[in-house]
């Protein structure tokens, strides 16, 4: 967990829709506690910190068990880090964690591989040894790790790749393994899903309570297009006061979209790292859509996707002026709701206007935006549904219950 995404996944107990909030691990944040005197910096440092400072206070304590001082040093970490995902994302109630290994990746595609995934363009980067051709291929383990790593490509420099693409990437891969396990009968067949739970076992830490033979039992309604995965937005790539790249977010921004994805769930029940707020509040708006590109009927795409996030519908159009950026401009009392759904959107500018209505956000979409197709199920098991491809300069939500392409 030092060193990857953390993950904020609400799964609920009813069997209703879950949501997968994946927060950039170079995101700057305030670290809980200031471990090693150190109160700001990325969030994969929020365990790392605090794991060396228990490390070294255990050594200087005269501690000799090696194998008790490691775990010490994990549990400190691990709660700090608890702590800080608790307190960037607003305060949310965080019931459980899981931590996976990079070893317990490789060892769980190796038992259900091949995975099928999806790339919308040829891409090779020689420093992950990732090389795909474009369309739908059938990867191994090693291959799978490659596709969770990539972040460049150094021969198609125009793609564009940022770290966020890999993050885009691992969760493309779990929404694939997961509907290849379905298919396979893995979630209904007690062999087959202990058999596969023992080998997570062996590279995965989870707390105490956590009963994984009955969460992954609960992933088999998550398998359908019940899940939908979102990066949470940031404001623009930056240096730390040492120089480092990091992610600036605007905290505001983020925890309003978090309220609004997870408050406006109507989920309770088991979560595997962040449950619902404590305080459930989310913003409400009437939200007009313009559509200022040349693709047909994308301002009724994202409609629907804000009418399924709890925003009431109001008036579409279309632009004959296309535009490259994407706007949501909002007028009096519907600032929050604004913010929320820039970054429902994959981290929009958001902006007042003295031309809205009050409650009212308006969204004007640009080319830098194309939101995910409606969830649905194939009617034929063997064949994934579509799914709409990830833009350059947004990553807009990616809905599970198939094999989503990415970049």
């Amino acid at each position: 967990m030092a060193k990857a995404n953390q993950y904020a996944q609400a799964v609920p107990g009813d069997g209703g829709k879950a949501t997968s909030i994946c927060i950039p691990r170079d995101d700057y944040v305030d670290l809980d506690g200031c471990p090693d005197n150190q109160c700001k910096g990325k969030i994969k440092q929020a365990y790392g910190l605090p794991f060396d400072a228990k490390a070294k206070q255990l050594a200087a304590q005269g501690a000799t068990n090696t194998a008790q001082r490691e775990q010490q040093a994990r549990e400190a970490g691990r709660k700090a880090e608890i702590d800080t995902v608790r307190q960037f994302l607003g305060g949310v109630t965080i019931d459980h964690f899981v931590e996976v290994a990079l070893v317990a990746f490789f060892q769980i595609a190796q038992v259900v591989q091949p995975v099928t995934v999806c790339v919308n363009e040829d891409t090779q980067d020689s420093y992950s040894g990732t090389n795909f051709h474009k369309g739908q291929k059938q990867i191994n383990a090693e291959q799978a790790v490659t596709f969770g790593r990539q972040r460049r490509d150094n021969v198609h420099p125009s793609l564009n790749f940022t770290d966020l693409d890999r993050e885009r990437r691992q969760q493309a891969f779990i929404a694939s393994l997961a509907y290849q396990l379905k298919q396979a009968g893995t979630f209904t067949e007690r062999a087959k899903l202990q058999g596969n739970l023992t080998v997570a076992k062996q590279n995965t830490a989870v707390d105490a309570n956590l009963d994984l033979l009955l969460l992954a039992r609960q992933a088999f309604n998550l398998t359908s297009g019940n899940v939908t995965f979102v990066t949470l937005p940031i404001d623009h790539f930056g240096k730390d006061p040492i120089g480092e790249d990091v992610n600036i977010v605007n905290l505001a921004q983020v925890r309003a979209t978090v309220s609004q994805l997870l408050g406006t769930s109507g989920n309770s029940g088991s979560t595997s790292t962040a449950a619902t707020p404590a305080a459930s509040s989310g913003p409400s708006a009437t939200v007009d859509v313009m559509n200022a590109t040349s693709r047909n009927g994308l301002a009724v795409q994202v409609q629907q996707l804000l009418a399924a996030q709890g925003y009431s519908k109001g008036h579409l159009s279309t632009d004959s002026h296309h535009l490259s950026r994407s706007t949501v401009y909002y007028g009096s009392n519907a600032s929050t709701a604004a913010n929320a759904i820039a970054g429902a959107l994959g981290g929009l500018t958001s902006a007042a206007d003295t031309d809205v209505p009050a409650g009212h956000v308006r969204v004007v979409i640009g080319a830098d935006v194309s939101p995910p197709a409606p969830n649905h199920v194939s009617s034929t098991p063997s064949t994934p549904p579509p799914s709409t491809p990830d833009t350059a300069n947004a990553l807009s939500a990616l809905s599970g219950g198939g094999i989503p392409c990415v970049k």
